[in-house]
């Protein structure tokens, strides 16, 4: 398990994204069911787009077809992100495509290395899926599109952190590269990248 020095801390968070839209306000719980269903409960209080919650572990965690994610504590980065995309609710795996490539974009950046996209949503790096992506939408009241962007990144797991059903197949950015990953930089790094994307209208705005 990661050293107490490795938890993401909100605020620091914060800090380091000065002047981002992604992350204008971010939460950090230590366990929740999904990070999903918080950030719904933040779409429905009115929050804004950007706003991002990270659990350090989930204990229902959902990837595609109501599949289970994994969430291993400390050992990922599990988020979700509220956007709201001049999108329609049909046009939505189309945001599903654009955010697997930010993500996918992040890990080949901070780790030097070459991920491949699995369409739609899954991202895989020396044959193994290390990460993924789970896009929820509805239409507002206004008649506009919500949507929550979850994703999911395996960090620094061993083999051992996963269960026996997916030690052939799982894998996480640690194990492809013999080092351990900064969950706080990576963060950092991921939000700028959605910024970068959203400020450049590829999800319709």
């Amino acid at each position: 398990m990661s050293e107490p020095s490795d938890r993401l801390i909100a605020t620091e968070l914060r800090a380091r994204l000065e002047g981002c839209r992604m992350g204008n306000e971010i939460v950090v719980v230590e366990e929740t069911a999904s990070t999903n269903d918080l950030a719904w409960e933040a779409a429905e209080r009115g929050a804004a787009e950007g706003f991002v919650v990270f659990a350090e572990r989930q204990t229902k965690g959902r990837g595609q077809y109501g599949r289970r994610w994994e969430s291993a504590a400390y050992q990922g980065l599990w988020l979700s992100v509220l956007l709201r995309p001049a999108l329609t609710l049909r046009e939505s795996p189309k945001l599903t495509s654009l955010l697997a490539g930010v993500v996918s974009a992040t890990i080949a950046d901070e780790t030097a290395s070459s991920p491949t996209i699995k369409p739609p949503n899954d991202i895989y790096l020396a044959g193994r899926k290390v990460a993924g992506v789970l896009v929820e939408g509805r239409t507002a009241n206004d008649g506009g599109y919500v949507a929550v962007a979850g994703i999911g990144i395996n960090v620094n797991q061993t083999l051992d952190d996963f269960p026996d059903e997916l030690r052939a197949t799982a894998g996480s950015l640690a194990l492809a590269t013999g080092k351990r990953i900064s969950r706080t930089t990576l963060a950092i790094a991921l939000l700028r990248k959605l910024d970068v994307a959203q400020a450049s209208c590829l999800w319709g705005r």
